[in-house]
């Protein structure tokens, strides 16, 4: 089944978007990519500290 992934807006600052499209570029992935994978790390390593994050009906 495939994944529903929701876009979102984001903003950064020029020199975050810079030093974060270097990094996607060095990893070989797009901003998008990074900027996921960087998030989902962060999440991982929360939910390993402090328990599984719930997700509520009103934040879907």
């Amino acid at each position: 089944m495939a994944i529903v992934k929701i876009q979102t807006g984001l903003r950064l600052d020029e020199t975050m978007y810079g030093k974060l499209s270097s990094l996607a570029a060095h990893d070989h992935r797009s901003l998008n990519n990074m900027i996921e994978h960087i998030l989902r790390k962060y999440i991982d390593n929360y939910e390993q500290e402090n328990g599984t994050i719930a997700i509520h009906e009103d934040n879907q």
